[in-house]
């Protein structure tokens, strides 16, 4: 039976899910324009003629982030860095960034002066979080993001991380379907800002899971926005719970859309989208348009942007936790502008749309973005302080239970293949798994977006809860299945080919594995086959290997159909249960476990 759709505060109309994930594709109305201010005169000509920017060429302010995961505390360790470009061409690291108090704070100071500004984000607002927002399914987050006031995101690939059911709860409201209300006495009301999916859709009915666009008005100012979550989606999330649903092209869909906006007089558009690109440097205010426009910057959003329709005035980007404000050129060899704001609420994005008002539409030659460090020396936003301190307080039974011991933080570097904290991930696996009665497995595969944190040492050696929960939140179930040699270097051969060409996806593997990556080659030749080794000898094509991975991995996830083909598999307990049994086992106040070293993948530039 499908769920009531309901109307929020604003009037807007919301999705409707149901069983088997029928879906409704009614398309959002616009919100209601917002009078004038009291006192102003207006007419069509000039717009408001006070000389603010309100006659006919109206300034709107787009302030956009993406990828926050649910980071509603300040990230610690590698998570709370960014690398910044100095005037002399040397990077520095800039300590002590992000966090949902200082977000807010720096987006309401950004606001000021600005009579139409708008905020967008471009997907992952929830979905392999931190303890505080994991643990209550990620209310806490959208809550937030209500008091910062966003108007409107795409969904991404994360959204969809518990499902198509929960995100309509999510979207909706309501308490969670098995774990019912975590605060007496209160009912959680869901996003008051709309989700757009306008590449999701029901497979047999053609029509949106969620709404496709959303139009953003003030004063008769419009802009619509398309959200569109990235194609490869349904390989990089459980198949269970998107069971029923097609990803479709993103280019394909903006552009349908884009076509629905114009004929409802809107000729400014955002497209919302969870998919990236890689610059060529990881400094967030690296300028990804030396030598010309879009030249410093790869990946799938460079094909995506030379092909989305030019009647889209900006394009605001996601996934990758990458940092850009590019230009690239439209079909048309227009440059238009592409950003993304790296994540974990890190950075924002400031990008000024010039309006025409006779032409409704956007004077692309006046846009500028510009990313935006959160800094954490402004005055955290008290309401957003009291909200992480009421779910702290529920969360504290469980988050604050001591696991293990570190001498050291041990980190999870993005600019290095293989990861001090994968090592450990995939050795504990390995440990947990390697008994005959749990699997007898004999080495140990874990995927590095599954990664989620660094593990961070505190002014003491504990490890608690909370923090090994911010490490792996997804709490796949572990799996241990058969593979022959063949099959295991062909899935290492997936890592730099096949789905993950563009962007490589490196597994981290367990002590006793190793082999030589030479990215001076190209795709699957980048694997040199004879390197390959287990316990220091060659693997054998044709013999049988018991591999350990999570389920994610076992289900050919992040582009290894490779994985999929495991035989004789057994379920263990969850990626979670098993890192806290490692920590507890090999960890003590007096003897505290340090980072392993690196090493196993070795690799030629």
């Amino acid at each position: 039976m499908a769920a009531t759709p309901r109307k929020n505060k604003t009037g807007r109309r919301i999705l409707a899910a149901g069983a088997g994930l029928a879906t409704v594709g009614a398309l959002f109305a616009a919100m209601p324009s917002s009078a004038g201010a009291a006192g102003d005169a207006f007419d069509a000509e000039s717009g408001y003629g006070n000389g603010k920017g309100w006659g006919r060429m109206v300034d709107v302010q787009l302030l956009s982030f993406n990828d926050l995961h649910g980071n509603l505390e300040p990230p610690t360790g590698s998570s709370g860095r960014l690398t910044r470009l100095k005037e002399d061409g040397t990077t520095e690291v800039v300590n002590g960034v992000g966090g949902a108090e200082y977000l807010a704070t720096h987006l309401r100071q950004a606001r000021e002066g600005h009579r139409y500004s708008v905020t967008a984000a471009a997907g992952d607002m929830i979905g392999a979080s931190p303890l505080l927002s994991g643990l209550f399914h990620d209310e806490p987050t959208i809550e937030a993001l209500n008091k910062l006031k966003l108007d409107v995101s795409s969904v991404g690939n994360h959204e969809f991380d518990e499902g198509a059911r929960e995100l309509s709860r999510i979207q909706n409201g309501g308490c969670h379907p098995t774990e019912g209300c975590f605060e007496e006495g209160k009912r959680f009301k869901g996003a008051k800002f709309p989700y757009l999916a306008a590449n999701v859709t029901n497979e047999k009915s053609g029509k949106p899971l969620l709404d496709p666009y959303f139009i953003w008005e003030r004063d008769g100012v419009k802009i619509g926005f398309i959200g569109v979550t990235l194609e490869g989606t349904a390989n990089i999330v459980s198949a269970e719970g998107i069971k029923g649903l097609k990803f479709g092209d993103e280019v394909e869909t903006i552009n349908k859309y884009a076509k629905v906006l114009e004929r409802k007089g809107v000729k400014s558009i955002v497209a919302l989208l969870h998919e990236g690109g890689l610059p060529a440097s990881g400094a967030y205010n690296y300028d990804c348009d030396a030598p010309g426009a879009g030249a410093g910057i790869s990946g799938p959003i460079v094909d995506i942007a030379k092909n989305v329709t030019p009647q889209v005035d900006a394009l605001v980007t996601g996934h990758t936790h990458q940092a850009y404000a590019c230009t690239i050129p439209d079909p048309s060899g227009k440059p238009r502008t592409v950003t993304s704001a790296a994540s974990f609420g890190r950075l924002y994005t400031d990008t000024t749309l010039t309006y025409d008002r006779r032409t409704k539409d956007i004077v692309r030659t006046a846009v500028a973005s510009a990313n935006h460090v959160v800094t954490r020396d402004v005055k955290p936003a008290d309401d957003i302080s009291e909200l992480i301190k009421r779910w702290n307080a529920l969360a504290a039974p469980i988050a604050n239970r001591p696991v293990g011991h570190i001498a050291e933080s041990i980190e999870n570097p993005s600019d290095v293949y293989e990861k001090p904290l994968g090592n450990l991930i995939a050795d504990a696996q390995l440990a947990g798994l390697a008994p005959a009665d749990k699997g007898g497995a004999q080495l140990a595969l874990m995927n590095p977006g599954g990664v989620r944190a660094p593990l961070t040492k505190g002014t003491d050696s504990v490890v608690t809860y909370g923090q090994a929960y911010t490490v792996q939140p997804f709490t796949n179930m572990m799996t241990v299945v058969d593979l022959t040699g063949a099959q295991l270097v062909t899935a290492l051969q997936q890592q730099v080919s096949g789905a993950n060409l563009a962007s490589p996806k490196i597994l981290q593997v367990s002590k006793n594995f190793a082999y030589t990556l030479d990215m001076t080659k190209a795709g699957a030749d980048r694997i040199v086959v004879d390197s390959v080794r287990l316990n220091g000898e060659p693997i054998d094509p044709s013999k049988s290997y018991r591999v350990a991975m999570n389920e994610f991995l076992t289900g050919g996830g992040d582009g290894f159909p490779a994985l999929a083909a495991g035989t004789n598999k057994l379920v263990g307990a969850s990626d979670l249960d098993i890192f806290i049994a490692y920590l507890t086992a090999n960890s003590s106040a007096a003897e505290p476990l340090r980072a392993p070293a690196t090493g196993r993948i070795t690799v030629v530039k």
